[in-house]
């Protein structure tokens, strides 16, 4: 028996498809104080990516959100300048944990691409067994820049000199 799946792009009306699942997780309410990640997703030549979808998993986020639809998952589609943004519960305490597990859904991406994302004041960082695996020189692109009071970067490159670290499951 094969332990091959099968996978395919996500055509031309992703947006619509899935947009049940962006509006059911836009609108979550913790009752914690919450950041903003805000990015743009990027293909190997910089051109934003309009259509991308990118479903996050934020396991400390499912127990304070049990009484949303969707506990601990966002669902987001990129803009037409390929731009995105995730609400997410802020971290307790410095955790040396990704605060989000992404993964990236896109037109001509025959295979859903698989990361993660920490957020860059996190000081338990240096300890985290995840960005231990990842060269030192590419553990940035996992790393979310604190650009206002609980506001962060993250911009995702899917090739190139600039691409994000992406994950094999097995």
């Amino acid at each position: 028996m094969s332990t091959i799946t099968t996978s395919q792009t996500i055509g031309p009306f992703s947006h619509e498809a899935f947009q049940w699942a962006a509006d059911m997780t836009a609108a979550t309410d913790a009752g914690a104080p919450a950041v903003l990640i805000r990015g743009t997703i990027y293909d190997g030549a910089g051109v934003p990516i309009d259509d991308a979808q990118l479903e996050a998993w934020l396991p400390d986020a499912a127990a304070a959100e049990a009484q949303q639809p969707m506990p601990g998952f966002r669902r987001v589609p990129s803009g037409a300048d390929g731009s995105f943004t995730f609400h997410a519960p802020l971290p307790a305490a410095s955790i040396g944990e990704p605060l989000m597990y992404v993964t990236v859904f896109a037109r001509g991406l025959v295979k859903h691409q698989f990361t993660a994302l920490f957020l860059e004041d996190d000081s338990a960082l240096a300890k985290s067994a995840i960005l231990g695996q990842v060269p030192a020189t590419r553990r940035a692109t996992l790393v979310a820049r604190k650009v206002g009071e609980r506001e962060y970067q993250w911009d995702i490159w899917m090739q190139g000199d600039k691409e994000t670290v992406f994950f094999d499951y097995v």
